[in-house]
């Protein structure tokens, strides 16, 4: 293959057209791990921003933590005491179904991106060479490159403009290199179908509003998920001190068993009483078997729902149940309940948006059933030959020109028309249904929570009175004035009045949850969740005076007594 000659007469331009052609193909190019980069970047700042208007707090990632405690628990740490708070990260971190949202609003945000980019500025660019010949001989070598950029404006114009360069040289007859450019812009412009900011922009505009849509659905999630990882919390603490019940009623009976045996010994008790105390303690031991047993089976599935070694040792902090109760209250009637939702609950708000899209959809589906009426217009000029930055005016190619595509069969679009209409009637009913089913949830959890919080403080009473009857029962039973049944009776009626207290406090606890949770009242932060009651403060003052009585929804609830 013969050798390129070189000329110094060819070598500026040749340097030249080196230069653009590296400035088109090298500028605006990323490795996939820059381009990794620059997605995270763009969608990660899309999202901080509307989640910082739901006011959600703590950072976003969808990259799994690289050190969770479960890789840190297979290699051998012993995590110690998981409280409330430290076990909702556990289960944020290790839930798939928790990953799969994070990464649904991720998801969101990066079709944002793409919706913006198509009214950006698009860059393109292209670089081409070819070698011919014949045989083993080269004869012609060429290269060119071209380099544009498209914009849509808000009217709906298109504006194309591209710029191009091209080398060729006979290589058979040893000539120089031929050097030649040429640029074009050109402009088509909907007058009819197509026209018009409002229609131009639905694709990102509708794109904007789903990653709000996405925001508020993630933000709920989070709060529900919450209220369900305590709930699984507080019910196995609940579980826990339960047992814990049974095993001090336990050892009150052993000692009633003892001192029957020691006084059946003396002939001073029945063989009758005897046998009564302890059968009372076999049912008692048996209880507690069955509520170890139930337990750790309890504790078992909520390793699996946290994702953590099933085989490892999981210790929780039952002090947390005595800390349920120690908030201020938050004075709930129906009207200020449902009041507050309707404001403020994520999905309800996303349904009054997609009524608003539903409508905005419809004279956009009527647009498209208009003539297609562009205008277009182009302007093209080529270089001098051998002179590529050279261009005279007097060559310059100009075009103007009009298509236009008649209504005719357009059956998808008249569908599509009618679909629209409907889709805006179904989103008028969900708002309503949605609404109506909010305000019976409301209704319910609100005498939930008062019925409950009734309970507690009979549960209460229930204890103490069982105490006075426990320490009565052992006085008359000491002056000979009570058998062995009353004792055990009075032991077995403590027993249930102190597992009933301890249901009767998370029973509460979690129906305020719920409550709040319908209400939109809670907020998930470092601190776990909670209620905001400057929110429903600022929201009640807003209201007239209501004669409703409230509800008390986080009221103190007394001391869980001991035996």
């Amino acid at each position: 293959m013969p050798r390129l000659r070189r000329s110094a007469t060819a070598r500026p331009t040749r340097v030249l057209a080196a230069a653009f052609l590296l400035s088109v193909g090298l500028g605006g190019c990323y490795t996939p791990a820059q381009q990794l980069v620059n997605a995270d970047a763009e969608s990660y700042a899309i999202l901080e921003k509307r989640r910082a208007e739901l006011d959600a707090k703590g950072g976003f990632t969808i990259q799994p933590p690289p050190d969770s405690l479960r890789q840190r628990m297979l290699a051998g740490e012993q995590p110690g005491k998981l409280g409330l708070v430290r076990v909702l990260e556990v289960a944020a971190e290790n839930s798939r179904d928790y990953q799969r949202r994070k990464e649904d609003l991720y998801l969101a945000a990066l079709d944002l991106t793409l919706e913006r980019f198509a009214f950006a500025a698009q860059r393109s660019g292209q670089l081409s060479a070819l070698l011919n010949g014949t045989g083993d001989e080269a004869q012609t070598a060429s290269a060119g490159g071209g380099f544009a950029v498209r914009r849509l404006l808000g009217t709906g114009a298109a504006l194309i403009g591209d710029v191009g360069l091209s080398l060729a040289r006979n290589l058979s007859r040893g000539d120089g290199w031929d050097v030649a450019s040429d640029m074009g812009i050109t402009v088509t412009q909907p007058l009819l179908r197509g026209f018009g900011r409002r229609i131009v922009l639905e694709p990102l505009t509708q794109a904007e509003r789903n990653v709000v849509y996405a925001a508020r659905t993630f933000e709920r999630f989070r709060r529900t998920f919450g209220v369900d990882v305590t709930q699984r919390y507080l019910r196995i603490l609940q579980q826990a001190l339960q047992l814990k019940n049974e095993e001090e009623n336990l050892a009150n009976l052993e000692q009633v068993s003892k001192r029957n045996e020691a006084l059946s010994k003396a002939g001073r008790l029945s063989e009758v009483q005897l046998a009564q105390a302890q059968q009372d303690e076999l049912r008692s031991q048996a209880r507690v078997i069955d509520q170890r047993q139930r337990l750790q089976t309890s504790l078992d599935n909520f390793k699996l729902f946290l994702g953590l070694p099933i085989s490892a040792p999981l210790e929780l902090d039952v002090s947390e149940v005595e800390r349920l109760d120690s908030g201020q209250g938050l004075q709930v009637n129906e009207e200020l309940a449902t009041s507050f939702a309707l404001d403020q609950r994520l999905d309800f708000l996303t349904v009054l948006d997609q009524v608003a899209d539903a409508e905005r959809k419809v004279p956009i589906a009527a647009n498209r059933l208009l003539a297609g009426v562009d205008v277009s217009s182009s302007i093209n000029a080529s270089s001098e030959p051998g002179k590529p930055f050279e261009y005279d005016s007097d060559d310059l190619n100009w075009d103007l020109g009009l298509d236009v595509n008649l209504p005719i069969d357009l059956i998808s679009q008249r569908n599509a028309y009618r679909e629209t209409l409907i889709t805006l009637e179904r989103a008028k009913r969900a708002e309503v249904e949605l609404a109506d089913s909010i305000r019976v949830a409301l209704r319910d959890e609100l005498r939930q929570a008062t019925a409950l919080l009734e309970t507690l403080r009979i549960q209460a009473n229930a204890v103490t009175l069982a105490e006075r009857r426990i320490e009565s029962t052992r006085l008359n039973q000491q002056a000979g004035r009570a058998e062995t049944r009353d004792i055990l009776e009075a032991q077995e009626a403590l027993r249930q009045a102190n597992n009933a207290l301890i249901s009767a406090r998370v029973d509460y606890h979690l129906a305020r949850l719920n409550l709040w949770r319908d209400m939109e009242l809670l907020r998930v932060d470092e601190n776990g969740v909670r209620p905001d009651p400057e929110l429903l403060a600022a929201r009640a003052s807003e209201l007239p005076p209501s004669d409703e009585p409230s509800t008390d929804s986080a009221a103190p609830a007394p001391e869980e007594s001991k035996q």
